[in-house]
């Protein structure tokens, strides 16, 4: 299988063919990916779907069953992690609690032969970058979640890797302290101009920080491209559930037409969307995603689906509307919480959306 290309089409990091097996198991399944200088890139999926294991095998810490992997073109599968020009920062930080942030910083230089005044400098120039001048003397255990994260984020930039790995970085902050965290590490990602590879379960983190989204299930890296892509055409309903609430929708392939606009029959009516697989045949089990604030509701009179509005919830930004149509089916609609006005709970409405907002996909 190619790597998946990097946008300007050449490569930073190419993984190619790499397969993981643990006995019978196969934690990473024949994944190919290339990444490009300065690029930010989110491996996104649930636990156990390969994204860690995926990272330990770039970094060095396991060796691939199969495949390789390249750096600037150069072969590294067999290169210990100490020699590769690449960092990974874990999850838990692994910061050494006897040692002042300073220390923690200058660990990792010991190994380059630089003398103590090029190591302090190092260290002071560290500091800056994450924006803890000042509390180089202070013990790990001092400071807040998100400067210890920011000073596990220095200790593995201190050897200036070309590629920096970063699993689950931010999974120990609180919501707002996250919120700012993903701006600072885009920022300092866009400064650096090093390549960034993180892994995140959390979709929204995925799309507030990345260039590109591989999205990964059962060791397999399913689909890749920019969020908006992944978005509005996912490959696959697992990739439309994950990337959003969607409205899944089972139904029948009808004929294919001129268009891409393909008719799909299901419990509640025939209904036009837009085909994302060509090859899908007449008559195939498929399912329609529907993005919830993609749904209109109108008044009783107007087109679209009968149904009745059965519950409207106020989410602060949004209001959410279920609404039941005339074969039990419930499908969510999403509105801006300033359209509050809108039909009562047990008033009949129309759900209309355009079929370009609709998607078909496999079932």
């Amino acid at each position: 299988m190619p790597p998946e290309l990097a946008p300007d089409g050449s490569a930073l990091l190419r993984i190619e063919g790499v397969t993981k097996r643990f006995g019978a198991q196969a934690a990473v399944d024949d994944v190919s990916l290339a990444i490009g200088q300065g690029e930010f890139v989110c491996l996104l999926g649930p636990s156990g779907c390969g994204k860690s294991t995926l990272l330990r095998l770039v970094a060095g810490l396991d060796a691939p069953t199969s495949g390789r992997i390249l750096l600037d073109g150069a072969d590294i599968t067999g290169l210990p992690p100490h020699r590769r020009p690449v960092n990974l920062m874990f999850q838990s930080y692994a910061l050494f609690p006897h040692m002042s942030v300073a220390g923690n910083l200058a660990y990792g230089l010991k190994g380059l032969g630089l003398g103590k005044g090029a190591i302090a400098e190092r260290v002071a120039g560290l500091l800056r970058l994450v924006r803890l001048e000042g509390l180089g003397e202070r013990r790990p255990e001092t400071l807040s979640g998100g400067q210890r994260q920011r000073v596990a984020l220095a200790r593995a930039l201190a050897r200036e890797p070309r590629v920096l790995l970063l699993d689950e970085p931010l999974g120990a902050l609180d919501r707002s302290l996250r919120e700012e965290t993903q701006a600072e590490l885009r920022a300092l990602q866009r400064r650096l101009g090093a390549g960034f590879v993180v892994v995140t379960h959390d979709p929204e983190e995925a799309m507030a920080l990345a260039d590109r989204i591989g999205v990964m299930e059962g060791g397999r890296l399913v689909q890749i491209g920019p969020a908006a892509d992944l978005y509005e055409r996912p490959a696959s309903r697992f990739v439309a559930a994950l990337l959003g609430d969607v409205n899944l929708v089972a139904g029948r392939l009808g004929p294919a037409g001129p268009g891409p606009l393909r008719a799909v029959g299901t419990a509640f009516g025939s209904v036009q969307a837009r085909a994302s697989e060509t090859d899908l045949a007449e008559g195939a089990e498929v399912v329609v995603a529907l993005r919830p604030e993609r749904i209109v509701l109108r008044d009783a009179s107007g087109e679209g689906l009968p149904g009745v509005l059965t519950e409207a919830t106020f989410l602060g930004e949004r209001i959410r509307r279920l609404v039941r149509l005339s074969d039990g089916t419930v499908l969510r609609a999403s509105a801006p919480a300033t359209e509050a006005a809108g039909p009562a709970v047990g008033e009949a409405v129309r759900v209309a959306f355009a079929p370009r907002d609709a998607a078909i996909l496999p079932a």
